[in-house]
């Protein structure tokens, strides 16, 4: 049996912060090889989807969605973020349009460099953001850049765009094994979103999610993703 020569956590700071047991669950090697498949395939069915409908989505979804990136791992456990939604027509209008006039000022002014503007080409993508009304659901992550105590003052986050990053993935993922449809959408700049929404000065948006059931007859881009030997690296020898 693996032996740690220090206790963790250390005598003196158990009291101040208890641990309980690991829930965990262990599967045979053949089990844990069809649940990593079976998962693989799943998400490998994931795309972004801009072509959604206005077919009504329980809210219900939506916050067990937020509740599951909620688990996130995040700086010192601080989950230094905030799912903000609305399902509200004008609130999502008014998204849109600002959202629409800082792309069309990308795509039209010369924020975008050609060398960006070819790779876009093939994705079909401009400043119309008509998904951001049609869809039932928007959800924008906002970082929380700083946190408050109940005295008002501030408290200092750890890792924010790291931990912030791996929730928006968890939602994503929590989406789609739903049966849900989503793309991550990040308008620059997004600063109009905390005038719409009415958000503090501590938080900034950091990824907007219009959120729905794609059309019917939605089509995608017919991307293929990089295949495993160029996204891993081994160093060493594994082991045995």
């Amino acid at each position: 049996m693996t032996q740690y020569e220090h206790p963790y956590p250390a005598p003196d700071l158990a009291e101040r912060h208890p641990f309980v047991p690991l829930d965990f669950r262990r599967f045979t090697l053949d089990e844990m090889r069809r649940r990593g498949e079976v998962f693989h395939t799943e998400m490998a069915r994931r795309r972004s989807v801009r072509m959604l409908s206005d077919e009504p989505v329980p809210f219900d979804l939506i916050e067990r969605a937020i509740e599951t990136a909620g688990t996130a791992p995040s700086g010192a456990h601080h989950q230094p973020w905030r799912f903000v939604v609305t399902g509200s027509p004008e609130v999502k209008r008014r998204i849109r349009e600002a959202a629409e006039a800082e792309e069309r000022t990308n795509y039209e002014a010369g924020r975008i460099n050609d060398e960006w503007r070819r790779e876009l080409e093939p994705l079909g993508t401009d400043w119309h953001k008509e998904f951001l009304e049609i869809a039932p659901w928007i959800v924008v992550l906002f970082e929380e850049r700083y946190g408050l105590t109940d005295t008002g003052e501030r408290r200092h986050h750890y890792y924010v765009k790291e931990s912030c990053g791996i929730a928006a993935g968890m939602f994503i993922t929590a989406l789609h094994h739903m049966g849900l449809a989503t793309l991550t959408h990040t308008p620059s700049p997004m600063a109009f979103l905390s005038h719409v929404l009415g958000r503090p000065e501590n938080e900034r948006p950091f990824v907007l999610f219009p959120v729905g059931y794609p059309v019917d007859d939605c089509r995608v881009p017919d991307l293929q993703r990089k295949p495993l030997r160029d996204v891993m690296t081994i160093v060493g020898d594994p082991p045995d």
